[in-house]
């Protein structure tokens, strides 16, 4: 995962800055997302925007918060977190393995490297074998 303002300015405050400019790009980085994304693609994501179940969203699992993951949302928690899961489960992690997740940011926009063009993120419905963890 490539979050490109981080990288692009050195402006010290990200997050002084994102309340001024809610809107961040990010390069997806891997296979986890396909066939929805592809490795290189890049998203326009919103901070502070609502989330839906089936919405692609920048988070971080709770036991890699310095991780950024592009996931889809598939539940909220009652803690406040929301479980996610990959497009492609045999390439990637998601809450079946790594619990809940902090959402930062939703997708708005993807530019699609093999389409060159922009286009909106597919609301599609959770992958049918998704299966969210069970807390004992």
């Amino acid at each position: 995962m490539t979050l490109l303002p981080e990288r692009a300015c050195r402006c010290g405050n990200i997050e002084a800055m994102r309340t001024l400019l809610p809107w961040q790009i990010v390069r997806v980085s891997g296979s986890s997302m396909t066939p929805t994304l592809f490795d290189a693609d890049v998203l326009l994501v919103r901070h502070g925007a609502g989330v839906r179940a089936g919405d692609i969203v920048l988070a971080t699992f709770r036991v890699r918060p310095g991780l950024p993951v592009v996931k889809r949302a598939v539940a909220a928690t009652g803690d406040g977190g929301w479980l996610l899961a990959s497009d492609n489960p045999r390439l990637g992690s998601d809450s079946r393995e790594l619990g809940s997740a902090d959402v930062q940011a939703r997708a708005v926009w993807a530019w699609r490297r093999a389409d060159r063009r922009w286009g909106r993120p597919a609301r599609l419905a959770p992958p049918l074998d998704f299966a969210p963890p069970i807390d004992p």
